[in-house]
């Protein structure tokens, strides 16, 4: 086996690239792989190199010596442990399941016809979701001690990974309509109440560009962000994924991204938005109606003007809602009214209308606990500030319990604020609830709304559990190719989860299973299971009528786990 340079024409010109040939044991042969995309002939020539055939077979040269001196070196000294673990990653083989079932590996064909690709984009693109499910790391690390370590097998170099990953990036939206499409007819998906929430991610180089923008940071950073709008149907499926520019606005681009997202994937009928406190508005409010959708957000007691915290803190109205052990899960009130909603539109023209909405007040005695651990943190802090002669700005948040006055204007004397911290605490625990469906109950508007936390896992799934940020990525398509590839991860798993698994175990739970669930070969066909029983994998395989719970498992067993 051996490298080779390679001279292809394509319209006219010439281009340069290493490959390597090596032996497969699927054709009993030898196959060739691209290992090095050089460019074109002229270009290199204009770059400074006189003759690139002659210089770049040098470059050949000098890697079959390299790999003639290794393989002696490995003969020589007789390796007892091996480089390469025997064991291989199959933990991933429900997505590939469902990937399957999904069929839209047509689709990819018909995308990549229009790029002269010496690849399989589908299979780039299959093996870079299993790899992130499996062990996310850098596309790098990824080809070289990842892939390798996948039961699947894979044919293509590290250079046309990236060249997949960008051209996708470049086309996906189209990608998530498939998707989208395919989810639907093979799923079904129920549009009846969508979801939406925002969130960005970082990057680690401080250098702006037209999308990577330093904005407002959910995480307090000042590092440049790319924002990302994601859109889930009543089951938290994802539908719709937009990226967009760093600096901009949550609030506008909930309303413009929502409305796109609906056209694009032909969601029709009445939607309702349920998002977090940060992206309601008055403009958001009044389009929403204006176009017959509805809504459902919070609002913190604390800002109710007085007449409404009054209400809400009177201990009267309330609607205790118990677990089966009789303990207090929360309690709720609700009352209907018309309230005035305003804002100027771009013209400056003001826009005024009465809404009729109920407000749920919510009672949650964990969350009481919480908050009132909170608060007497700040407490402790702002005391032993105070006793320190602490500078003000050293006080942070707990800022808001100490009284500042200054003393000949020198120095500053602090007193403890009891009114302000009595006052947090008279409101810990409650919440308001504010939506458009008046015919709603309560208890579904609560229960509606805490499935927000499902939404927000989704981003902790991208973030942490399949590790999406922080990103390296530099050039706009491969950073949007990179979350495509997060965001196919998160949609399977999401499948698995609800349409296949009854949402009976958690993500976490699923995520653990991707990268523990591995295999040894110890012959031609026979394979050894290493990973320990759990009621996860007992599930999954009555689900799925796989063997995944047997100590040996067949080459041709295997293979049919990742088929429908």
């Amino acid at each position: 086996m051996a490298y080779f340079l390679k001279v292809s024409k394509q319209q006219s010109r010439t281009y340069l690239s290493i490959y390597e040939s090596f032996y497969s044991p699927d054709i009993k042969g030898t196959r060739q792989r691209s290992y090095r995309t050089i460019g074109n002939l002229d270009k290199l020539i204009q770059s400074g190199i006189d003759d690139p055939i002659s210089y770049f077979q040098k470059e050949v040269d000098e890697l079959n010596a390299k790999r003639k001196q290794n393989l002696m070196n490995n003969k020589i000294n007789q390796k007892l442990i091996s480089d390469v673990s025997p064991e291989k990653y199959l933990g991933y083989f429900p997505l590939a399941n469902i990937l399957n079932t999904l069929d839209v590996e047509e689709h990819f064909k018909y995308m990549q016809s229009s790029r002269n690709f010496h690849f399989d984009l589908f299979d780039v693109v299959s093996s870079l979701v299993y790899a992130r499910a499996v062990a996310p790391l850098s596309k790098r690390r990824t080809f070289i001690d990842i892939l390798p370590s996948l039961f699947k097998e894979f044919d293509f170099s590290y250079d046309q990974l990236l060249d997949a990953v960008e051209f996708i990036g470049s086309e996906y939206e189209k990608f998530i309509e498939i998707f989208t499409t395919a989810t639907k007819d093979n799923f079904g998906i129920d549009t009846l109440n969508t979801y939406f929430d925002c969130t960005n991610f970082y990057f680690e180089i401080d250098r702006e560009t037209d999308f990577k923008r330093k904005g407002p940071s959910k995480e307090n950073r000042k590092d440049p962000i790319v924002g990302m709008g994601l859109l889930l149907d009543a089951n938290m499926i994802p539908i719709g994924m937009r990226m967009y520019p760093g600096n901009e606005s949550e609030k506008p681009v909930l309303r413009n991204i929502i409305a796109s997202l609906k056209k694009r994937n032909n969601i029709s009928g009445r939607t309702i938005q349920i998002a977090d406190k940060g992206l309601n508005c008055a403009q958001n409010i009044i389009e929403a109606v204006n176009q017959n959708d509805g809504y459902i957000f919070s609002k913190s007691v604390k800002q109710l003007n007085e007449k409404e915290k009054t209400w809400a803190l009177l201990d009267e109205g309330f609607q205790d809602i118990k677990d089966k052990d009789g303990n207090l899960l929360y309690r709720y009130k609700s009352c209907i009214d018309d309230f005035p909603y305003e804002y100027k539109d771009k013209n400056g023209k003001k826009i005024c209308r009465k809404i009729k909405e109920k407000r749920v007040v919510t009672y949650n005695p964990k969350l009481a606990k919480k908050k009132n651990y909170e608060i007497d943190k700040m407490v402790e802090k702002a005391r032993t500030l105070s006793g320190y002669a602490a500078k003000k700005n050293e006080y942070g948040e707990c800022s808001k319990y100490v009284n500042f006055t200054s003393v000949n204007g020198e120095r500053v004397e602090t007193v403890i604020n009891y009114e302000a911290i009595e006052k947090d605490r008279k409101c810990a625990g409650y919440n308001m609830l504010i939506t458009s469906e008046c015919r709603m109950n309560a208890k579904f508007i609560y229960n509606a709304y805490h499935n927000l936390w499902r939404i927000e896992e989704s981003f902790r799934v991208m973030k942490s559990e399949l590790d999406a940020r922080p990103v390296y990525l530099q050039k706009e398509n491969s950073i949007k190719g990179h979350f495509l590839i997060c965001y196919i991860t998160v949609l399977l798993t999401r499948l698995l989860q609800f349409k296949v698994l009854n949402n009976e175990f958690s993500t976490s739970t699923i995520c653990n299973f991707y990268r523990s669930f591995k295999v040894v070969k110890i012959n031609d066909n026979r394979y050894i299971n290493m990973t320990r029983s759990s009621d996860f994998i007992t599930s999954l395989a009555t689900k799925l009528h796989q063997p995944i719970t047997n100590y040996y498992l067949t080459a041709r067993q295997i293979k049919m786990m990742h088929t429908r």
